[in-house]
């Protein structure tokens, strides 16, 4: 009676480690389908050049675009960072990028390295990746004036409220992307 116990609780280890490594495998895979990865090696050089988290650039680009390097706004933002023609030809300028062409803009390195440039800037100018966030959104003149405010800043460097949904619902969806592409890139890191 002893060994048949013994082996139904190895049995039932058994069958809870096998469905727990299945369950594993299965969420990663569909974290994986729902969180594509392309460019990595572009997002890795381009982040590292700007000193930005390479999980924070493939949240934005998920937020921006779903990785779709062809992706077209409404408002005329153009790539996988959706980066409008004025803010490509500054940050450019700025980058000191002599052979750039906004007609390259769907070029996924082109449009990753202003991408970046662009959210270095804004972290140097707002030190704090929820702002840099909201202005890469919603533009440097709302957060400003919604720094300047009050009833939004109570110490005119932070935001206890972003008055703009959208910008919102915005920085809470590259918030949670960024937390998933931390754990993909941790677990790309452990192979």
């Amino acid at each position: 009676m002893f060994v048949a116990i013994k082996l139904t609780t190895v049995k039932v280890w058994f069958f809870c480690i096998l469905s727990a490594i299945i369950f594993f495998v299965l969420s990663f895979s569909v974290i994986s389908y729902r969180y594509p990865l392309k460019y990595l090696d572009i997002i890795e050089k381009a982040a590292a050049a700007d000193n930005i988290d390479p999980a924070l650039v493939c949240a934005v680009i998920h937020a921006e675009s779903k990785f779709a390097e062809e992706a077209l706004s409404q408002k005329g933002a153009s790539g996988l960072m959706q980066i409008t023609e004025g803010t490509a030809d500054w940050m450019a300028g700025q980058m000191g990028m002599p052979d750039y062409s906004y007609a390259r803009i769907f070029e996924p390195s082109l449009n990753i390295t202003i991408g970046c440039g662009y959210l270095e800037w804004l972290m140097d100018r707002y030190q704090n990746a929820d702002l840099a966030v909201a202005a890469y959104n919603a533009g440097c003149g709302n957060v400003d004036k919604w720094l300047a405010e009050p009833r939004y800043s109570s110490d005119g460097k932070t935001l206890g409220l972003i008055p703009f949904r959208e910008t919102r619902d915005y920085v809470n969806r590259v918030k949670f992307n960024k937390w998933i592409y931390d754990i993909i890139l941790r677990f790309r890191n452990l192979k």
